[in-house]
């Protein structure tokens, strides 16, 4: 009997053991064999507001561009209403110009006259997305392409400054060209709307500097025709160790000035270095003769950080 007693409370003490160990088969899929934890709840992670950090510019080599006079509200009102549609004759069998669509340049003479007058330091280093309205654009091909004005295949439609020039000044800017050919030009005391008529540019109404010209040829300082006879110019030996004979190399950037001080002698440098100096018995200025542009043939050209300095006249 106490056997039989003993047995019992085995029996019974393995019953109690049992019923407390949690059945795993609560936790098991429905595949055959497989059996594993059951999956615990998904917690979210909280997500943090995003910072409202200052956005940091990439280091930039142009100088902070100061703030220019506003343009007087008649000088703008009366650019802006007259604009026109430049006409381009080409001899026959020549490539036209680019027709101006969109940047049709501004009316002549009569506008620029309202143009006001650089009494103080001007300074233009494009930084924007645009050619902006400080400039008469007669071709559609110029264009602001990371913060310096471009253009290609003008055919001689330039982009002029639509603010007059003293009689004296000093005109500085960088310059590259993206081809072997050279063939950086600009104009000086011009009209600030005329382009070319023909192939040719030999009706200019400025004064004209060309780097590399001819396909690095010629460098020249040139009064109203480029092709003159008497043209002030270098000629280009490749292998020279003076920047003044040495062609354009592209894709480097070197500065222009034009210095004109006593009203007829001009000064052009480049790295200042003088390239040519020309003494004008009948000089350009005043109306029809008082802007300055940039200007181009065919190759890709780049233009940045303009600054206009007016010289006292003596």
């Amino acid at each position: 009997m106490p056997h039989v007693l003993r047995l019992m409370g085995s029996v019974v003490a393995a019953a109690t053991l049992v019923a407390c160990v949690p059945s795993q088969r609560e936790n098991s899929t429905n595949d055959a064999g497989a059996r594993h934890p059951a999956a615990r709840p998904v917690q979210k992670r909280q997500v943090r507001p995003a910072l409202n950090l200052p956005f940091r510019e990439q280091p930039n080599r142009k100088r902070a561009r100061p703030l220019r006079p506003p343009r007087p509200p008649a000088a703008a009102s009366a650019a802006a209403s007259a604009s026109a549609t430049a006409s381009a004759a080409a001899p026959t069998g020549s490539a036209a110009p680019p027709a101006a669509s969109a940047a049709a340049p501004k009316a002549g003479a009569q506008a620029r006259k309202q143009d006001p007058l650089i009494k103080e330091p001007f300074q233009d280093f494009f930084n924007r997305q645009d050619v902006g309205p400080d400039w008469n654009v007669t071709s559609p091909v110029w264009h602001v392409e990371r913060g310096r004005l471009c253009g290609q295949g003008a055919k001689n439609h330039g982009v002029w400054l639509e603010r007059r020039l003293p009689v004296n000044a000093r005109i500085e800017f960088d310059a590259t060209t993206g081809s072997p050919e050279g063939d950086i030009k600009a104009e000086f005391w011009g009209d600030g709307h005329s382009t070319a008529t023909g192939v040719s540019y030999t009706n200019a109404t400025s004064y004209l500097t060309l780097f590399g010209g001819w396909k690095n040829r010629y460098h020249v300082l040139a009064r109203i025709n480029e092709h003159a006879q008497d043209r002030p110019q270098v000629i280009i030996q490749a292998g020279s160790t003076e920047l003044k004979k040495q062609p354009v190399r592209p894709n480097i950037i070197y500065h222009f000035k034009v210095v004109r001080e006593d009203g007829r002698a001009l000064h052009w440098y480049v790295n200042d270095i003088e390239i040519l100096s020309y003494t004008d018995p009948k000089p350009l200025e005043g109306p029809g003769h008082d802007h300055f542009g940039f200007n181009n043939w065919a190759v890709p050209l780049c233009f940045d950080d303009l600054e206009i300095t007016p010289l006292p006249n003596h």
